[in-house]
């Protein structure tokens, strides 16, 4: 249901408060799914070790996160900008560390902003799935992360759901052969599917703002 009204979001007993591209509306609250899968696994291990690691470190080291986190401004399901806190900032960059392959850090790196790729080229077909991009080779250290969707309808232009597929070697060359991956993750491409793809560019714990395309299987 449509509605105008101060901006809200988030669930209060039965209904729930969000926002689409035609404005602010409300729906009945649906309970979260929980499949336990391994991704699922995976992702709580790694927040309960974050939750370790961030006590074992010192008041110091907390401050210089509490600082980097200052600087990194997000944006909410409002539209609203914030910035992170310590813990956020810590999990943040820890988290792209650990799927980069590359060590935990307990004192804050200093903040860095990769640039975002500047091309991609999507080949799709039900057994070739890779991604031609520009600029080639990456930046010595720098990782392509390869987001995806789950395979939609082709009549679709939007998609808020993305999932880790691949993640690259450090300053490797185009093109990224993702299409084992993504099978693993999602299933073989289906000839006249979607999928949809949000590109990241990774440097020290630190990610470029995406690339969003898509290509339907051909």
């Amino acid at each position: 249901m449509k509605y105008l009204g101060d901006p809200s979001s988030g669930s209060y007993q039965g209904k729930t408060a969000s926002r689409n591209r035609f404005g602010q509306y409300f729906r009945t609250r649906a309970a979260p799914v929980n499949p336990n899968t391994s991704f699922q696994g995976s992702v709580r291990a790694r927040l309960s070790a974050n939750a370790a690691g961030w006590r074992a470190i010192t008041d110091l080291q907390r401050a210089g996160w509490e600082s980097l986190g200052s600087q990194i401004s997000r944006t909410d399901s409002l539209g609203q900008a914030y910035t992170l806190n310590g813990f956020m900032a810590y999990c943040s960059v820890n988290n792209n560390n650990v799927a980069a392959g590359d060590a935990i850090v307990s004192d804050a790196p200093a903040l860095v902003t990769p640039s975002a790729l500047l091309t991609a080229v999507i080949t799709l077909t039900a057994a070739a799935f890779s991604i031609a991009y520009t600029p080639t080779p990456l930046a010595a250290g720098q990782r392509l992360f390869s987001n995806a969707s789950l395979q939609r309808s082709a009549g679709r232009s939007f998609e808020g759901d993305y999932r880790l597929i691949a993640v690259s070697a450090a300053a490797a060359a185009s093109p990224a052969n993702i299409f084992a991956a993504y099978s693993a993750r999602a299933g073989t491409p289906v000839v006249g599917n979607k999928v949809f793809l949000s590109l990241q560019v990774y440097d020290t714990g630190f990610l470029s703002g995406p690339l969003v395309t898509s290509a339907i299987v051909a």
